[in-house]
């Protein structure tokens, strides 16, 4: 059941990657990049910073052609999938849920603490996302918007605390997903979002500027 829904998020993710690359109107060679660096992109950070090498997306081909074959889907017929986007966003979510709990599991077994477990699963929920975003020269949207990034952690977190309870690693894995698909869903029903910083008027030395000028007078 977890290959089935991992394979599952794979697809989700590399098909939002290929539709960045068709914002961009990029050709088949750049929406195939973009999809295999958000499907597996963020595996295998999690892998090399594990030490887990190779990383298991260059062992195993079906994960690179799962994204592939997103890529070619997106680059075939993206209007039509374009249309049914929210049944896509639902694939996302459930992505981002297993592959946080994948991302913590892993992180365990290789004997990381609990803080690395969290972002373990954090990195290999969001890691392709920000290659993606800085590929094609974006701002990753995981540090903009949304509580995407976030939801992953406290999955994180949450499969950190069910240890506590010595339930077995399945059971864990299962409440793991669940949790932070719940989690995403309550934040993109209520447009839930981390407290932002406001941009200010001036750079910093020019507000220290004017503020010594101010004292003087």
């Amino acid at each position: 059941m977890i290959h089935i829904l991992d394979i599952a998020g794979t697809f989700a993710f590399a098909v939002s990657g290929a539709f960045r690359a068709v914002k961009y109107e990029m050709d088949i060679l750049g929406i195939s990049v973009l999809a295999m660096a958000t499907g597996v992109g963020g595996g295998m950070i999690r892998d090399l910073l594990l030490g887990a090498t190779p990383p298991s997306a260059l062992t195993d081909t079906g994960y690179i052609l799962i994204c592939l074959a997103g890529a070619a889907i997106v680059f075939m017929a993206a209007p039509k999938i374009a249309r049914r986007w929210d049944y896509l966003m639902a694939a996302d979510a459930v992505g981002l849920s297993v592959f946080a709990a994948i991302g913590a599991t892993k992180a365990e077994a290789y004997g990381s603490v609990p803080l690395t477990v969290a972002m373990m699963a954090m990195i290999t929920a969001c890691g392709g996302g920000v290659i993606r975003d800085l590929l094609s020269r974006e701002i990753p949207a995981i540090l903009t918007t949304g509580f995407y990034a976030s939801a992953a952690l406290l999955g994180g977190f949450m499969f950190v605390l069910l240890g506590k309870f010595s339930l077995p690693e399945g059971v864990r894995i299962f409440i793991t997903i669940g949790f932070t698909l719940l989690t995403r869903i309550v934040a993109l029903r209520f447009r839930l979002n981390l407290p932002r910083v406001k941009a200010l008027h001036a750079s910093p030395s020019e507000i220290a500027r004017a503020h010594r000028e101010n004292k003087r007078k």
